[in-house]
């Protein structure tokens, strides 16, 4: 299976189970890896036949920074529904990190997985 890759695609959000996080805005990272058919869009060279992660980055954008969530959890998935739902993405995974959410830690977040591969 072929896959399309956005790394580090940074958003802000309104985030997080405590009161002074919802009023403010937090910064998320999000990896998404969406299968594709690359060797179509290679032959053909169009646009047309390739994922357009422009117009996916778009709506993702819209998706997160327009929303309120409590949970990184809640985010990945509304993520991974829309992609699959709007764009017809058979398999994907979407990893969702919350910089400084923990002290210490670089990142916290969540990895998800849906879809199938075949």
């Amino acid at each position: 299976m072929d896959r399309v890759l956005i790394e580090e695609l940074k958003l802000e959000a309104t985030i997080g189970v405590f009161e002074w996080e919802k009023r403010i805005r937090q910064r998320l990272l999000l990896d998404l890896e969406l299968a594709t058919d690359a060797a179509r869009a290679a032959a053909s060279d169009d646009i047309a036949d390739a994922r357009d992660y422009k117009a996916i980055t778009q709506r993702v954008r819209a998706l997160v920074e327009g929303g309120k969530f409590q949970l990184v959890e809640t985010v990945a998935e509304a993520v991974a529904r829309l992609i699959i739902e709007e764009f017809g993405v058979r398999w994907l995974r979407v990893t969702v990190r919350k910089p400084g959410a923990v002290t210490g830690a670089k990142n916290v977040g969540v990895v998800i997985e849906r879809g199938t591969d075949a």
